[in-house]
C-alpha cells in the first residue's frame, strides 16, 4: 500500500512523518472558553458511602462492557480472552500463545465488527480480519461490545457501518502538580515459556498536556501437550512450532484545555515473529507456518464543543501493515511459500453534531480513506481502494419513548494493476433504533433495532491468487433486535441485579464464508447465497453487599444461535448450521473478594460446532467445557502498591478444540507480580 489518501494517487511518496505532523496540526484548533464561576461555600459532614450502584445498561442497543478491574476475574491475557465470556461471541481460536484469535458476533464473521481504538477503527482492507491476540491489556481502560452500534451521534461514520461495534479505550492520565507523575512496572510469567515484562509511565507536562507511554514484551516457546482422540495411544504429544516474540509500543499525548476542547494523538507499533502451529492430521501435526508482522500507525483527535451546543470531531490515521509469511517446507519446486505483503492506509473523518432542542440531535458525518497492498507474489493485482462514507443521523426523545435512526450513504472505487477490478453501486443503509420506558419506574426499558449493514469483499477474497476473475459479491445484512433491560438497585444482601434479554434475527444475502485450510492465514472463499439466523441473548449480573470485608460477584451470560444455509433447498447444505457456529454456549463468572484478596472462577460451556455446511457426525467438532481460576492479592509495601496474581487455564485440564486439527492448550499457570510508583 503506498500513501496517497489527499490526491488519491499511488505515486506520491512524501514522508511518513510529515503527513503524521500535517494530519495533526489540522486537527488542533487554537480557540478556547474558559468558564469561572465563584460560589460560596459550606462546609458538610462526611458521609461514607459503600455501596455499589448497578452498572450502567445500553439501553438503545444491547452493549456488553468490561472494565480495567474486570481483566484479572476473567483471567484475561489479551482482548481476545476478554470478549470470549460476552454473549453472541463466538471467538475462532487456532491455539496456543501465538495463535490466531478472531471474534464473530451473532454468527456474522469477523468482517462485520469494527474494532474501534479510543474511537478510530482499526482496519484491514486485506483481509478484514482483526487479530484480537495482538492487542495486550497493560494499556486497556474498557472494552465495550455494541450489537447494532453506540448511541453516541458524534462519532466516525465507520462507527454505523458494522453490524456490532467492539470498542476499546485506553488509559487517559488523570495526574495534577501535586503528582506530576505515576510509573506502572509488572511482568508476567509462566507456561508455555511465558515472559511478559512491561512499563506504562503517565506524565502530566503542564496544565494543558499530559503523556502515556506504554511497552510491553512477549516472549513463549508456546509448546504444550495435548491429546488427539483416537490415536490408540495415551501418550501426549507436545504442539510445537508455536514460538512467539512480540514488542509493541503505544505514545499517547493528550491535551484537554477545557472539557470543550481536546486532542490526542497517538502512535502505535507492534512488532512480531510468530510461529503458526500446524493442523493435526492423521495423529500426526503437519509442518507450521511463520508469521511476522511489523505494524505502524498513528493516530489523532480533536473534538470541541460550542456554547450553542454544536459539536465537533476530527479523527485522522496513517496506518502500515508489513506481513511476511512463511511455509516451509513445503511440497513445490522451491520447497517452501514465501510471501510478503504491504498495506498502506490514509484515512480523516470529520462528524458534527447539533442539539436542536433538549430532545432533538442531529448529526453528519464523512469518512474517507485509501488503500493499497503490495503483494510480491504470483499475478498479483495490486490492488487499491478508496472508500467514502457519509451517514446522516437523528435521535428524538418524547416522554418515555426514545428514537434513533441514521442513513449511511457507501460509495466504493477500486483500481488493480492486474485483472480486473471490483465495481460496487453506490449504496445506501439504513438503521432505526428505538427503546421505551413502559412503567413509571425507569429499571424496566424495552428496546428494538433494525439495522442494515453492507460489507465488500475484502481485497482478499477478491484477488488473492484470484489467476481468473473470482466472482465474490457483497454482503448485505438485515438485522432485527427485541430486548428488555431491568436494573435496579437493592437494600439487602444483594446490592443490585441486572438483567437483560435479546431475542435477533439476521437475514443474510450472500454470505461471505471464509473456512480455513492447511494454512490458518488463508481461507477458502465462497457466497452461500441466503443465511438465517435466529439467537437469543441472555445476561446477569449481580453483587453482595460488603459485610465484615467478604462480597461476592456472579455475572451469567447465554447464548443460542440457530444459523442455517437456506439458499437452495435441493442442495446438501439447506438449513443445515453454517461452519462453526455452535448452538449453544453458556459463561458464568463467579467472584469472592476479601479485603485485598479475590478469588474468581470462570466456566465457558460450548456445544459442538461442524466444520461444513453438511452436519454429519464425521464433520463434527465436539463441544468443550473450560474451567479457568485465578486469585488476585492487593497489598502496600512501604508506600509501594503492589498487585500479585496466580492464574490457571483450562483447570481441570479438558482435551477440547475451536478450529477442527487445532488441539487447545491443557492446563496452564500464569503469575504477574506489578508496582505502582
Amino acid at each position: 500500500m503506498r500513501h496517497g489518501c489527499i490526491s488519491i494517487s499511488r505515486t506520491l511518496n512524501f514522508p511518513f512523518l510529515g503527513k503524521v505532523i500535517g494530519m495533526a496540526s489540522t486537527c488542533l484548533i487554537a480557540s478556547n472558553f474558559v468558564l469561572a464561576q465563584t460560589d460560596s461555600t459550606k462546609r458538610l459532614k462526611e458521609v461514607p458511602v459503600t455501596a455499589t450502584p448497578a452498572p450502567k445498561v445500553q439501553s438503545l442497543t444491547p452493549a456488553q462492557q468490561l472494565t480495567r478491574k474486570d481483566f484479572a476475574r476473567y483471567s484475561a491475557f489479551n482482548i481476545a480472552d476478554a470478549v470470549r465470556s460476552f454473549a453472541g461471541v463466538n471467538v475462532k481460536d487456532y491455539g496456543g500463545i501465538g495463535g490466531l484469535k478472531t471474534i464473530s458476533v451473532r454468527s456474522l464473521g469477523t468482517n462485520h465488527t469494527a474494532v474501534l481504538f479510543d474511537g478510530v477503527q482499526i482496519n484491514d482492507a486485506q483481509t478484514g480480519q482483526i487479530d484480537l491476540s495482538k492487542f495486550n491489556l497493560n494499556n486497556v481502560e474498557e472494552i465495550t461490545l455494541y450489537n447494532g452500534q453506540p448511541d453516541n451521534l458524534l462519532q466516525p461514520a465507520r462507527a454505523f457501518a458494522s453490524a456490532s461495534v467492539l470498542s476499546i479505550k485506553t488509559i487517559r492520565p488523570d495526574l495534577t502538580p501535586g503528582k506530576p507523575y505515576q510509573v506502572q512496572v509488572g511482568v508476567k510469567g509462566g507456561s508455555f515459556g511465558l515472559i511478559n515484562p512491561y512499563l506504562q509511565w503517565q506524565q502530566h507536562i503542564n496544565h494543558n498536556w499530559q503523556l502515556v507511554l506504554n511497552s510491553n514484551y512477549i516472549g513463549a516457546n508456546g509448546r504444550y501437550k495435548y491429546k488427539v482422540d483416537g490415536d490408540a495411544s495415551d501418550t501426549l504429544a507436545i504442539r510445537r512450532n508455536g514460538n512467539v516474540q512480540s514488542l509493541q509500543t503505544d505514545v499517547a499525548l493528550y491535551y484537554s484545555k477545557t472539557d470543550s476542547n481536546k486532542f490526542n494523538i497517538h502512535l502505535n507499533y507492534y512488532n512480531a515473529k510468530r510461529g503458526l502451529p500446524g493442523p493435526v492430521v492423521f495423529y500426526s501435526e503437519l509442518p507450521g507456518q511463520h508469521l511476522n508482522n511489523n505494524d505502524l500507525f498513528v493516530q489523532a483527535g480533536y473534538q470541541h464543543i460550542w456554547k450553542n451546543s454544536l459539536k465537533l470531531l476530527l479523527s485522522s490515521k496513517l496506518s502500515q501493515l508489513k506481513t511476511r509469511y512463511l511455509d516451509s517446507p513445503y511440497f513445490n519446486t522451491k520447497g517452501y511459500i514465501l510471501e510478503n505483503y504491504k498495506q498502506r492506509e490514509a484515512y480523516q473523518s470529520a462528524a458534527l453534531s447539533y442539539a436542536i432542542t433538549n430532545a432533538w440531535e442531529v448529526s453528519y458525518a464523512v469518512d474517507a480513506s485509501y488503500t493499497t497492498v503490495d503483494a510480491y507474489i504470483d499475478k498479483y493485482a495490486y490492488p487499491a481502494r478508496f472508500t467514502l462514507l457519509n451517514v446522516l443521523a437523528s435521535s428524538f426523545k418524547l416522554g418515555k419513548l426514545q428514537l434513533q435512526g441514521n442513513l449511511l450513504h457507501t460509495n466504493i472505487h477500486e483500481s488493480v494493476q492486474k485483472g480486473t477490478a471490483f465495481q460496487q453501486k453506490a449504496v445506501l443503509s439504513p438503521t432505526l433504533v428505538a427503546t421505551v420506558q413502559p412503567f413509571s419506574s425507569p429499571n424496566f426499558k424495552l428496546r428494538a433495532f433494525y439495522k442494515n449493514a453492507f460489507r465488500a469483499p475484502t481485497l482478499d477474497e477478491l484477488y488473492y491468487y484470484a489467476a481468473v476473475k473470482r466472482v465474490i459479491k457483497p454482503e448485505f445484512v438485515y438485522q432485527y433486535d427485541l430486548g428488555t433491560t431491568y436494573s435496579k438497585n437493592l437494600n439487602g444482601f444483594l446490592e443490585y441485579i441486572v438483567l437483560t434479554a435479546d431475542a435477533y434475527y439476521n437475514n443474510v444475502h450472500n454470505k461471505i464464508l471464509a473456512v480455513p485450510s492447511r494454512n490458518p492465514a488463508v481461507f477458502s472463499f465462497s457466497n452461500l447465497g441466503k443465511v438465517d439466523i435466529k439467537g437469543l441473548d441472555v445476561g446477569f449480573r449481580s453483587q453482595t453487599r460488603l459485610y465484615k470485608g467478604w462480597q461476592a460477584s456472579l455475572n451469567i451470560n447465554y447464548t443460542y444461535q440457530y444459523a442455517v444455509d437456506v439458499s437452495d433447498p435441493t442442495a446438501a447444505t439447506y438449513k443445515q448450521q453454517i461452519p462453526y457456529t455452535p448452538k449453544n454456549t453458556f459463561a458464568l463468572n463467579a467472584g469472592v473478594n476479601y479485603h485485598d484478596l479475590g478469588i474468581y472462577f470462570n466456566q465457558v460451556l460450548s456445544a459442538g460446532r461442524y466444520y461444513t455446511g453438511t452436519n454429519q457426525p464425521e464433520y463434527l467438532v465436539p463441544g468443550y467445557a473450560l474451567s479457568d481460576a485465578s486469585a488476585v492479592y492487593k497489598f502496600i509495601s512501604g508506600k509501594t502498591p503492589v498487585t500479585t496474581s496466580l492464574e490457571v487455564s483450562n483447570l481441570f485440564n479438558k482435551n477440547y478444540s475451536i478450529i477442527r486439527s487445532y488441539p487447545m492448550p491443557g492446563r496452564s499457570y500464569r503469575l504477574s507480580f506489578q508496582i505502582t510508583i
